[in-house]
């Protein structure tokens, strides 16, 4: 990513101004941003009863917009407005005295809306809690607190014929703070027994903010673990920032302990006065890094994430832009989370493509932490076992501290790797009779195994055996996955499904067979060979209910010998001491990709899976079924590590100008018929030639436009135009340009179409 420019683009016929408005100049015309595509701001005229306020960026208004009331957001105040005066409607209401977003997060949205050319009004919403986008009050949850009345007595006679209000006033009495509404069943206080003594005014009831739990004078709940040489100097180069921006990339092989280095980090975070954000890439980890920091720390956590209800979400939000909570743990959008005062960001598991938002602003959370820690001064740290060719480059180049703890902690040895070549092995549900034995002996020893198989599901696809029919979806270039416990066939591109049939669609026989194999399969295999063993699949079919991945993590703690099966949900920041062999069933499907970056993503997650053996006492192992067993990759990234990969990576995408070695945006279209989203691309394609010329800028390339790799997808047909240039500001200047054009164009309003700027899936 680049530093933020010195002056933001114009959007629409606006310009935006920076983050602080001048004073003197008379709040006449309100140029807010909506939660629209549309590149642009609105005026709206100001009300008479609101040309006294002070006008504050980033301000809630209620708006008429058509027939409807939404919610805009300030950006600027001006005296003029392209739209005649008889035409301006006003604004309806003012939702905030002050703006509820502060300047610095103002800022980096204004930033984010240059950099990925999307709608201001649109990243706005993405800024923002959902209840504020509705137009909730930006202020804490305030609960009705029931309390006894001062001057009241136990004894009024008034109570002498009513013992059940008299029990009540007496419960009340004995919490001279009051009594939270939410807890009067747990305290056995009848309702109506409480209005009749609030009609005697012997007791009181308002609504006020929750008392926040007092701030230990020690911020430490349990000791700091000591620290190795590697992870002591880490702790050390980060400090020697002094608070200040800085970039470190955090590289240690899994089982380094990263984590205490976050943890002792953020302890001198707190020691100084200041808060600290950490973004892990799913939501699944946000339960188990929660409770660590909770056992580590006397500190007030907020955890946002897409599975806290959104009054929660609210509530985190507003604790962390007050000042109450000390630390903020969240997936990619908690990157949004203001900070009082803010001291240090930390991305955990950078690599991880999560981070990539793939709908509507399609930010990515590790950039953009980047950007806002520049402009808040504060030190970033990036860590992972396996970092993104990106950042490595980075690191090279200087922009990054390159910061190695090649040591797993507690004197854990690295896991020993063997290539198991199943070629002409008979294969069990996948399953080879080596890894059965293998599996067998680790069962044996009291040990636990993890079996990994990124395939959801019973089976990749249904074939019929007679007449070679095979269930395609009705909807996508996609076959349906076969879920043999709910009886289904689901894609897993646009969720349709429909139930298995008992008979071939075409020939209407009854040989029906599942092909190859999923984590279904694979667990009810492996139930079969070892019945006396449990057997627990984790994927996101297994994990759908609230709870159900807690539930499956503590059995696994229990230590008691047991079965792992499942996705990459498995790889990520799992500490299983007991599990000392790990299993990959199928480790070639990302050697032969037509994506650039599918040879980085497979050694991300083979190297990711493998670092889940072996992290304690005892030595653990990785078996690797493969057809390709002498691959120059499996053989590299096996026998010399993920780092020797990258390099020789790093080397290739040099050669062959790809990221990061260049810089790429892609237009995407899709359209219910046929030919009609190249066409929509066809006329972009000639437009950006043009602006090339006018704009006399070099070094972009136009790749395309050609069909999508999944052509049909969700029942529409898709294509893309790929632009390609070895520096940002010609590509940025010409997205500017272009996307301007393609708003105008008449053939853009027939197709939905979508920039992604620095795609990480071209597909």
């Amino acid at each position: 990513m680049q530093a933020p420019p010195a002056r933001l683009a114009t959007h629409g016929r606006a310009r935006i101004a920076g983050p602080f408005l001048e004073p003197a100049v008379p709040a006449t015309i309100l140029r807010l941003a909506l939660p629209s595509p549309l590149r642009r701001l609105f005026d709206y005229a100001v009300p008479a009863d609101l040309q006294h306020i002070a006008w504050q960026p980033g301000m809630r208004l209620r708006v008429p917009f058509g027939r409807r009331e939404i919610i805009g957001i300030l950006v600027e105040v001006s005296q003029h407005s392209e739209v005649p005066a008889d035409k301006l409607k006003p604004a309806l209401a003012l939702l905030d005295a002050q703006s509820p977003l502060p300047p610095a997060l103002f800022k980096l949205c204004l930033w984010t809306a240059q950099y990925y050319q999307h709608s201001l009004g649109d990243t706005l919403s993405w800024a923002l809690p959902v209840l504020l986008r509705q137009g909730e009050p930006a202020e804490a949850r305030q609960e009705r607190f029931w309390q006894i009345a001062a001057g009241a007595q136990l004894d009024d006679p008034r109570l002498a014929r009513a013992p059940r209000q008299r029990e009540a006033l007496q419960t009340l009495a004995q919490h001279p703070h009051g009594v939270p509404h939410r807890l009067l069943s747990q305290l056995q206080l009848n309702k109506d027994s409480l209005d009749l003594l609030l009609e005697k005014a012997l007791v009181t009831c308002e609504a006020r903010r929750h008392p926040l739990p007092a701030r230990h004078l020690n911020w430490l709940a349990q000791p700091e673990l000591p620290l190795n040489p590697e992870q002591q100097s880490a702790v050390s180069a980060i400090q020697s920032a002094g608070g200040h921006f800085n970039a470190f990339l955090l590289a240690g092989v899994t089982g380094s302990g990263k984590t205490e280095v976050y943890l002792q980090l953020i302890h001198q975070t707190l020691a100084a006065g200041k808060q600290a954000l950490v973004l892990i890439p799913e939501i699944n980890l946000g339960p188990q890094t929660l409770a660590r920091f909770e056992q580590r720390f006397n500190a007030r956590i907020a955890l946002l994430h897409s599975n806290v209800n959104d009054r929660e979400r609210l509530d985190a939000w507003l604790a962390a832009r007050d000042g109450e909570a000390d630390i903020i743990i969240g997936t990619r959008s908690a990157l949004f989370t203001p900070m009082l005062k803010p001291g240090l960001i930390i991305i955990d598991e950078e690599h991880d493509a999560s981070y990539k938002q793939q709908e509507g602003l399609r930010y990515h959370a590790r950039d953009l932490a980047l950007v806002r820690a520049r402009q808040e001064n504060i030190p970033i740290v990036l860590g992972s076992a396996t970092p993104s060719l990106e950042s490595l480059h980075n690191a090279h180049a200087g922009r990054y501290a390159l910061l190695k703890l090649t040591q797993r902690a507690g004197g854990a040895q690295p896991p020993r790797f063997l290539r198991l070549d199943i070629k002409s092995l008979p294969l069990d549900s996948g399953i080879s009779g080596p890894l059965q034995q293998a599996i067998k002996q680790t069962l044996a020893a009291g040990q636990q195994v993890l079996v990994f198989l990124n395939r959801r599901g019973f089976a990749p696809t249904l074939l019929c055996h007679d007449c070679g029919w095979i269930s395609q979806c009705p909807r996508c270039d996609a076959r349906m996955t076969v879920h043999q416990r709910s009886g289904e066939l689901r894609c897993h591109h646009c969720s349709y499904s429909e139930r298995s049939p008992r008979n071939c669609p075409d020939c209407g026989k009854v040989d029906l067979r599942p092909l190859g194999a999923g984590t279904e399969r694979a667990e009810e295999r492996l139930e079969i060979l070892f019945p006396d063993t449990p057997v627990l699949r984790i994927d996101r079919d297994s994990t759908t209910r609230k709870g159900a991945m807690d539930q499956l993590l503590t059995t696994i703690h229990h230590g008691e010998p047991c079965i792992l099966v499942g996705t990459q949900m498995l790889a990520k920041g799992h500490h299983f001491p007991r599990v000392t062999l790990v299993a990959i069933l199928d480790a070639d499907g990302g050697l032969f990709s037509a994506d650039f970056r599918a040879s980085e993503r497979m050694a991300q997650l083979i190297v990711q899976v493998a670092g889940r053996a072996g992290r304690a006492e005892e030595a653990g192992r990785v078996i690797i079924q493969t057809h390709l067993a002498d691959h120059p990759l499996l053989v590299q990234l096996t026998e010399q590590g993920y780092f020797a990969f990258a390099e020789q990576a790093l080397s290739e995408r040099r050669s062959t100008g790809l990221p990061p070695f260049s810089h790429l945006a892609l237009l995407r279209a899709e359209a219910h018929k046929p030919g009609q989203a190249e066409e929509f691309l066809d006329q972009a394609c000639s437009e950006a030639e043009h602006l090339l010329a006018e704009l006399a800028l070099h070094g972009v390339e136009l790749l395309g436009p050609i069909p999508a790799p999944m052509e049909r997808r969700a029942g529409r047909y898709r294509a893309q135009l790929l632009l390609q240039a070895n520096a940002r500001a010609p590509l940025h200047r010409l997205l500017a340009a272009l996307l301007a054009a393609l708003e105008r164009m008449p053939s853009g309003r027939a197709v939905r179409w979508s920039l992604d700027v620095d795609p990480i899936d071209l597909f």
